[in-house]
């Protein structure tokens, strides 16, 4: 008897310990460049930024992406636009510095892959609050080809870590 139960259990313990321990990669990014010489807080990018963005499409073309976020402002938009039309997605907004914004990503997105676009103060925070520890500052202002690809279980539990360039 003992036997029958305890089967049930330990194939509910195993789903449960599966679904606990689903690796979610984030691809975080900066804007590529922008337009300096627009006049205004949110500028579009410029042409090099454009051609950046279409080597980000072309780079995760073949890669899984489940989603992908932006801040609001044109700049980290149009630099995942040509990637969200690739993969048939839609660009979602998120605010920044806020923990419970990646929390909420690894919960709707567990398992998945996530890119997340934002600035060179934002995407720094963001992984070290993915990483639970102060390893990055804030890139440089002339910065734009950064990739950091982090896998995590939850926020804090860094599976793997790597950093490229593009």
């Amino acid at each position: 008897m003992t036997k029958f139960l305890l089967t049930p259990l330990l194939i509910l313990f195993a789903i449960n310990l599966s679904a606990q321990d689903k690796l979610t990669t984030f691809i975080l990014i900066r804007h590529a460049e922008k337009d300096m010489t627009q006049s205004t807080n949110d500028p579009d990018l410029s042409a090099e930024g454009k051609k950046r963005s279409e080597r980000l499409a072309a780079l995760l073309n073949e890669g899984e992406v489940n989603a992908i976020y932006s801040t609001p402002y044109k700049r980290t938009r149009q630099t995942v636009e040509l990637l969200a039309k690739a993969k048939g997605l839609s660009i979602n907004d998120y605010q920044v510095n806020k923990e419970e914004e990646i929390d909420r990503m690894i919960t709707s997105h567990a398992g998945g892959t996530i890119v997340v676009s934002g600035h060179s103060n934002t995407i720094p925070w963001f992984a070290n609050k993915l990483l639970g520890y102060e390893k990055y500052r804030p890139w440089e202002d002339g910065d734009y080809d950064n990739v950091l690809l982090i896998t995590v279980t939850e926020r804090g539990k860094l599976a793997k870590l790597v950093w490229l360039n593009y």
